[in-house]
C-alpha cells in the first residue's frame, strides 16, 4: 500500500501549471502562398506563423478578444528577428492581446517539462525533494517505488550534498531537479549525507537514469473507532492517474473501508479524459461535464454505470484545486455523490489543446469552455465547498515544514471529513442550508 502523500515542494511547484486539460498533436495546415513559404523557411518567422495559424484555427473566441488577428499576422511577419528568443518574445506579446492567460507559448524547456508532467513520466532517478531554506540543504522527501533511487538505497531524510561534483548548497530546488534529470541510460553521481544512530555518514552513489512513471495517487487506510477510512491523495490528472486511482479504490475496498476521503488540495488539473475516467469510478449515473467549442459544438460526458464504489465520500479542495480537479469535484458535488470540504477552488473553466511546434517548443491554445452538470460558468469563480474550512497562515506554515501532517487528524480539513464519515452525515442534509457552512 502507498503511504500518505507528503505535501512536498515538488507538489507545490505544480500549482502554477493550471493550463492543461487536453493534449493534442497537430499536422499544421499553412494557408500561405509558395513565395511566402519560401521566405519563411529556416527563419524564426516559420515559428511565428505556425503559432498564428494554430490560434487562428482553434482559439475559442472567434472574435479574438476584438483584436484584428489578420493584422497581427501581417505585423509579426513584417518584422525581422535576430534569433529565436526575439521571436519567442514577439509571439508572447501577440498572445497576450487575446486576454487569455492559458493560451501561451512554451519554449522547448517548458514544453518538455509540460509533456513530462502530463504523461506522468520523466527520465531521472525517481526522488522527490524539498529544500531547507534555513540550512540550504537539499533533502529527500521520498524515493519513488521501484525507481533507481529506491533500488540504490536512498532513504527519506537523506541530504544530497553534491550532484556530479557540484555542491547543492549553491543550487535552487529547480536547478537541482534539472541537474538530476537527463537521458535514459546516462549516469549521475550523488554525494549523500545520512544521519545514523551514532554519527552522520557521507558517501557517494552512482545511479543510471531510467524512464520513471510518476505516482499521481497516494493512499492509506486509517481507523477511528468503527470507521475505516480510505484516504486518497490525487496530485494531478496525468495519463496514468486513472489507472492508479482504480488500483487505490480496489485495494481499499478489499480492506473493507466504510468511507473515502479524496484529497484534491493543491491539484492543478491535467488531462480532461483523466478527470472523466476518474469521475466514472465514483459516480454510477449522471452528467459529469460538457464542453462547448468556438463553433458552439457541445460535447457531453456522463457516468457509464461502472462505478467502483458507492461508499460515502468527502472531497477536500482548496484555492489551488483547479481545472480537472474542478471537473471532478463539481460533478460529484452536483450529483449529490460527495460532500466538499475546504475552500473555494481556483476557477478555471477552459480546455486547452497543446501542440508541438517545429523547433521543439509548444503552444497551448484554449479551444473550449467546460461546464459542470448545472451549466454554471465557474471560470474565475471556482466551486464553493459545502463546508468552508480555511487554514490559518500559521497552520499552513506548520504543514509546509512538516508535510507528513497533511491527511492526518492534525489537519483541520481532513479532521472535518473524518467527522462527517464518523457521524454518517448525508450530503443532502448538509445541502439543506442556504449557504455553505463556515467552520473555524
Amino acid at each position: 500500500m502507498n503511504q500518505t502523500s507528503r505535501r512536498s515542494i515538488f507538489s507545490r511547484m505544480m500549482t502554477a501549471k493550471f493550463f492543461t486539460t487536453a493534449i493534442a498533436t497537430s499536422a499544421l495546415m499553412m494557408y500561405t502562398g509558395s513565395s511566402v513559404k519560401a521566405a519563411l523557411e529556416d527563419s524564426p518567422k516559420t515559428l511565428v506563423d505556425e503559432v498564428w495559424q494554430l490560434v487562428n484555427n482553434e482559439f475559442v473566441d472567434r472574435k479574438f478578444n476584438q483584436v484584428d488577428w489578420l493584422q497581427q499576422r501581417q505585423e509579426l511577419l513584417s518584422k525581422e528577428y535576430a534569433d529565436s528568443q526575439a521571436a519567442y518574445k514577439a509571439i508572447g506579446d501577440s498572445l497576450k492581446t487575446l486576454g487569455d492567460p492559458y493560451t501561451r507559448f512554451l519554449d522547448p524547456e517548458e514544453f518538455a517539462e509540460l509533456t513530462s508532467q502530463t504523461s506522468g513520466e520523466l527520465s531521472g532517478i525517481g526522488i522527490r525533494l524539498s529544500f531547507d531554506e534555513k540550512t540550504s540543504e537539499l533533502i529527500v522527501v521520498e524515493p519513488i517505488t521501484n525507481s533507481p533511487a529506491e533500488k540504490a538505497g536512498i532513504k527519506e531524510g537523506d541530504k544530497i550534498l553534491a550532484i556530479d561534483g557540484k555542491p547543492t548548497s549553491l543550487m535552487s530546488l529547480e536547478q537541482a531537479s534539472k541537474q538530476i534529470k537527463g537521458e535514459v541510460g546516462t549516469e549521475i553521481n550523488l554525494q549523500i549525507s545520512r544521519l545514523g544512530a551514532e554519527a552522520t555518514r557521507t558517501f557517494d552513489l552512482t545511479l543510471v537514469r531510467e524512464q520513471i512513471e510518476l505516482p499521481s495517487v497516494d493512499y492509506n487506510l486509517s481507523e477511528a473507532g468503527r470507521t475505516r477510512v480510505g484516504y486518497i491523495k490525487l496530485d494531478e490528472f496525468s495519463s496514468h492517474a486513472a489507472e492508479q486511482m482504480e488500483k487505490a479504490i480496489e485495494d481499499l475496498n478489499s480492506k473493507e473501508v466504510t468511507g473515502f476521503v479524496l484529497d484534491l488540495r493543491g491539484n492543478p488539473g491535467g488531462l480532461l479524459f483523466s478527470s472523466v475516467e476518474i469521475a466514472r469510478m465514483w459516480l454510477e449515473k449522471g452528467a459529469i461535464v460538457s464542453t462547448i467549442d468556438r463553433k458552439g459544438g457541445n460535447q457531453k460526458f456522463s457516468a457509464n454505470g461502472k462505478a467502483l464504489t458507492d461508499l460515502p465520500l468527502v472531497i477536500l479542495v482548496d484555492r489551488y484545486s483547479a481545472s480537472a480537479s474542478e471537473i471532478l469535484a463539481g460533478a460529484l458535488k452536483e450529483n449529490g455523490r460527495a460532500t466538499i470540504v475546504g475552500t473555494r477552488t481556483y476557477g478555471k473553466g477552459t480546455v486547452q489543446s497543446v501542440h508541438s511546434l517545429s523547433n521543439g517548443s509548444g503552444l497551448a491554445v484554449t479551444i473550449a469552455r467546460y461546464y459542470p452538470p448545472s451549466g454554471q460558468d465557474i471560470n474565475y469563480k471556482g466551486i464553493a465547498p459545502d463546508i468552508n474550512i480555511d487554514l490559518t497562515a500559521e497552520q499552513q506554515m506548520t504543514f509546509n515544514v512538516n508535510p507528513t501532517l497533511w491527511g492526518t487528524e492534525a489537519d483541520p480539513q481532513y479532521a472535518k471529513a473524518l467527522q462527517i464519515l464518523q457521524q454518517g452525515t448525508s450530503v443532502g442534509n448538509i445541502r439543506q442550508t442556504p449557504n455553505p457552512i463556515t467552520a473555524r
